[in-house]
């Protein structure tokens, strides 16, 4: 096995012994859930706070592996395999950030976690906007609906524009850095966008 196909079950290891080691010295109830503002509004009892991402990223990291075996189009799946290796390590080293963020919120001391995570959702998204012009026609990743999967020009058509507007708003989310009371604004409101105009790109083409 490749280093790229383990640093993502390293990751999971180590979270998993974080979990175990900072499990006695934990609060009984710790804070899981925030705001839009990064305000806590969920509680949840220690065990689950600090072994439910570790779990989560586990049966995740199955997914990703496997799932993509039972594709139909797994020969076209197999041409962009490599950028979507890259995809899984940069998608659980973002759970893996994320999960250090909240162990330093909630043992350490509170501070603006969306703040923080917007880099890390910047650099998650402008990956997606890469992988988006490699992806050839497959049922796992990428922009999957009726006008995409039924035709090659539409899918390449719809996911080379996808790739530059997922980059954009990938570089606009980065603005939340400066701007923390605009972070999750600026993180989620062009991702949406830019997936509802997707939609409606690939039916159009499919009209004309």
């Amino acid at each position: 096995m490749s280093l790229k196909k383990i640093l993502p079950l390293f990751l999971i290891l180590i979270s998993f012994v974080l979990a175990i080691y900072f499990y006695p010295h934990s609060p009984s109830t710790m804070v899981t859930h925030r705001g839009l503002y990064g305000e806590p509004n969920g509680y949840s009892g220690k065990f689950f706070a600090l072994f439910f991402m570790p779990i989560l990223s586990f049966f995740l990291y199955l997914l990703f592996r496997y799932l993509p075996q039972t594709d139909p189009y797994h020969s076209n799946f197999k041409e962009f395999e490599k950028y979507f290796d890259t995809f899984i390590n940069i998608f659980f080293v973002f759970l893996f950030y994320l999960y250090l963020l909240t162990l330093i919120w909630n043992l350490v001391s509170p501070f603006n976690l969306t703040q923080f995570l917007t880099p890390a959702f910047a650099l998650l998204f402008y990956y997606i906007g890469v992988l988006l012009t490699v992806a050839k026609r497959n049922w796992f990743v990428g922009i999957r609906n009726p006008w995409t999967m039924s035709s090659d020009s539409i899918w390449q058509k719809t996911h080379l524009l996808g790739g530059k507007l997922f980059k954009f708003a990938a570089l606009l989310s980065l603005v939340g850095v400066i701007l923390p009371k605009l972070a999750i604004y600026l993180v989620l409101v062009p991702i949406v966008l830019v997936s509802l105009f997707l939609y409606l790109y690939s039916y159009l083409l499919s009209r004309s």
